[in-house]
């Protein structure tokens, strides 16, 4: 049993809900139970739904600690093992979002294949004020919403609401604050009305056509990550000065 990600089934749709609260942060162990439960649940369903539990929104992130140098490999081998997981699922997924949608919960949510988000979600990613870069929107962001978007998330770590994420193409459909459910269940109500086996084949055919680029992109973003990045001063001094609620000290190389 998980600890914190509860499974639902509702016929051949699977539920698959963030709970961690109050912020639902992804640790390395959360990680873990998230890529467990989509592999016993992958199979099983025809669509999946992923949601945030509790008021705060979807998720704040990826827990900072586990980018410290002596955990930050086994944090991108547990995180980026769901990719490529869902990457090789044959289920339609959605996001259902609302609240904080920050750093690696972004790469989540935007790395479905539907994201349903209220209109005042907050979606961002700021690892590059504590002198990092998010490794799946390096090669996820730029097919999404173009580079000059991409960049403008990434470089500056800014977040953006949810009318905006649509505007980018990050978001599929938005939901008035208050009503996420109504609209997931209207998505879900459309997609109910079709043949599940070709939901299945469709999302197969379309993922093999370009996983491999994506596993072959993510694998180089996560070399320089932890060759060069981590290799630098200032992308530990990020993480110090973040757990130490301190202003950061930048050194340069």
């Amino acid at each position: 049993m998980s600890e914190t990600i509860a499974v639902r089934m509702e016929g051949r749709t699977a539920w698959l809900t963030l709970n961690r609260p109050p912020l639902n942060v992804l640790d390395i162990a959360m990680m873990r139970e998230l890529d467990a439960a989509l592999a016993r649940v992958a199979a099983e369903c025809d669509i999946l739904v992923l949601q945030g539990a509790g008021p705060k929104g979807f998720s704040a992130g990826a827990e900072v600690a586990d980018h410290v140098p002596e955990r930050v490999a086994g944090m991108l081998g547990a995180f980026h093992g769901v990719f490529r997981r869902l990457a090789r699922a044959e289920c339609v997924t959605i996001a259902a979002v609302s609240g904080l949608c920050l750093g690696g919960a972004m790469e989540l949510a935007t790395f479905c294949d539907f994201v349903v988000a209220t209109e005042a979600a907050k979606f961002g990613q700021p690892e590059i004020k504590l002198a990092c870069y998010p490794p799946v929107a390096m090669v996820t962001f730029p097919q999404l919403c173009g580079m000059r978007a991409a960049m403008d998330l990434i470089f500056t770590g800014r977040t953006v609401d949810g009318r905006e994420a649509q505007r980018m193409g990050l978001v599929t459909r938005l939901a008035p604050e208050g009503e996420l459910a109504a609209g997931v269940e209207k998505l879900l109500g459309e997609l109910r009305g079709l043949s599940g086996t070709v939901l299945r084949l469709t999302r197969k055919t379309l993922w093999r056509l370009h996983a491999d680029a994506f596993e072959k992109q993510l694998d180089e973003a996560e070399r320089i990550y932890l060759n060069e990045l981590m290799k630098t001063k200032d992308a530990p001094e990020g993480i110090r000065a973040f757990l130490e609620k301190r202003a950061p000290v930048w050194q340069g190389r």
